[in-house]
């Protein structure tokens, strides 16, 4: 369909209207209504300010052009809208028999003009109205991406303003975190716990906050929570809640400059009073990589507050057993190469990433400057009596050996060189009551990546009378 020569004339005059609703604090969509080539009503988005749902720009132009014609059908009329009308616009549209809609930019998450689909192309409406796209969007596009661009930037500010950065640290900027696949949650920030001294700690905190569960997963080294988007919505619509936080030095939280500020004392404190601070009860420990060595240590603190266990691909450094072949290779990578290519990594450990997800892993790390976490972790593994750590992981083997009454289940990704088979052979002997694990023969170090399956085998098996 051929766009006509004044189409853009007139969705500048639409522009002018988005850029008016910018200005209000609505987001940026603007409309017009032409008839016989004149323009007769004109409207902008306003949900927020009029508190109606309704209040999109087209609804907002449609009425106006009603009034003006004294009739609900705008039999003739053309409408020019900034954006892709959603399904609600796009069925008022046909309602009114408008002649001719045009827009810009395309809206690729509820257009319903073609996008996400398209309601004017069914040939058994009583009316038929003609859809043109594309017009002016480049331009249209633009007022869009300033728009959300100067509230990431406000967002980003007020939480500065919150939590301020510390002189010896840095913070991931959030236009890392832009478009990432599969994570659309809102983040949380806590800076104020003793442990943390002012950095700035994120964490997911989903579902129902009164629920009887909560699923506390925790990321290894050189993860971050993403690694759990595809077990959370499991859980979530099962009906609990889930929390996971970015350790300090991984994810969205604040990323000391030095080595020296890791130690396995410093982040399972800073886990420990996260728990407090949030009263976590119900919770079900899911723990990978470091999020195990870490965290099958926490129960020994508050035993009552924990009634489950997921444990997959991990391990207790207790200090005296030699530390397995595996993980002294991946020690002595690190070693060598301590800025490894995160998102090769993830690609090669998981081959069925698309290009975007293993991108995304690495995207709180920019620079070399933000990655002293992922270089100090594989020396923080305790390897003797007196590591930090080693103590209070003897205690937290006792535990599970002798005092761990809940739900355990195991989950092995056979082709994990460093933490697979052997290792976790070893720690089902440790796990009182700990049934047979679930075997997943093609996958490695990764497994939360297997999604789905894994999360509801895990509820499925916790769920069990």
């Amino acid at each position: 369909m051929v766009a006509f020569a004044s189409d853009a004339r007139f969705m500048e005059l639409a522009l002018a209207q988005a850029r008016a609703a910018a200005a209000a604090g609505e987001v940026p969509v603007g409309a017009v209504v032409v008839k016989d080539g004149q323009v007769i009503a004109s409207g902008r988005n306003a949900p927020i300010g009029s508190h109606d749902p309704t209040a999109h720009a087209e609804i907002v132009a449609m009425r106006s052009a009603a009034l003006v014609l004294g009739n609900y059908r705008l039999d003739g009329c053309e409408l020019f809208v900034t954006l892709e009308p959603c399904a609600m616009c796009c069925g008022a549209m046909l309602h009114a028999r408008l002649n001719r809609v045009v827009f810009g930019a395309a809206d690729p998450k509820t257009g319903a003009a073609g996008s996400v689909l398209n309601l004017f192309d069914n040939a058994t409406l009583n009316h038929q109205t003609k859809v043109e796209g594309g017009v002016q969007s480049e331009a249209c596009s633009a007022v869009l991406q300033e728009f959300f661009r100067s509230k990431r930037n406000a967002q980003d500010q007020q939480r500065r303003a919150l939590h301020p950065l510390r002189d010896d640290a840095l913070r991931t900027p959030d236009a890392q975190f832009v478009g990432l696949p599969d994570y659309p949650w809102e983040p949380r920030y806590v800076s104020d716990l003793p442990a943390l001294d002012g950095l700035r700690m994120h964490y997911l905190d989903e579902g129902p906050q009164d629920a009887d569960r909560v699923y506390l997963c925790l990321h290894g080294n050189p993860a971050w929570s993403y690694l759990y988007r595809k077990m959370i919505p499991v859980f979530l619509q099962a009906g609990y809640r889930v929390v996971a936080p970015d350790m300090v030095g991984f994810g969205k939280s604040d990323k000391p400059k030095k080595e020296s500020a890791h130690s396995f004392s410093f982040h399972r404190q800073t886990l420990l009073e996260l728990i407090e601070r949030l009263d976590l009860q119900g919770v079900v420990l899911v723990v990978q990589d470091w999020g195990g060595l870490l965290g099958l240590t926490l129960p020994v603190a508050s035993p009552e507050r924990f009634t489950g266990l997921v444990v997959m691909n991990t391990m207790l450094a207790t200090g005296d057993t030699a530390l397995t072949p595996g993980i002294l290779a991946w020690r002595e990578m690190c070693i060598k190469k301590p800025e490894f290519d995160i998102a090769r990594l993830f690609a090669r450990s998981n081959p069925g990433l698309s290009e975007a997800e293993c991108l995304a892993y690495a995207a709180p790390f920019p620079d070399r400057g933000h990655r002293a976490a992922t270089r100090a972790f594989p020396n923080l593994v305790p390897d003797h009596l007196e590591s930090d750590g080693a103590p209070v992981s003897r205690q937290a083997r006792g535990y599970w050996q002798t005092r761990w009454r809940g739900p355990t289940l195991m989950a092995v990704g056979m082709k994990d060189p460093v933490l697979g088979a052997a290792v976790m052979e070893t720690l089902h002997g440790l796990i009182q009551g700990c049934p047979a694990p679930v075997i997943f023969a093609e996958e490695g170090h990764f497994l939360p990546e297997v999604g789905t399956p894994l999360a509801q085998a895990a509820l499925q098996f916790l769920d069990r009378p």
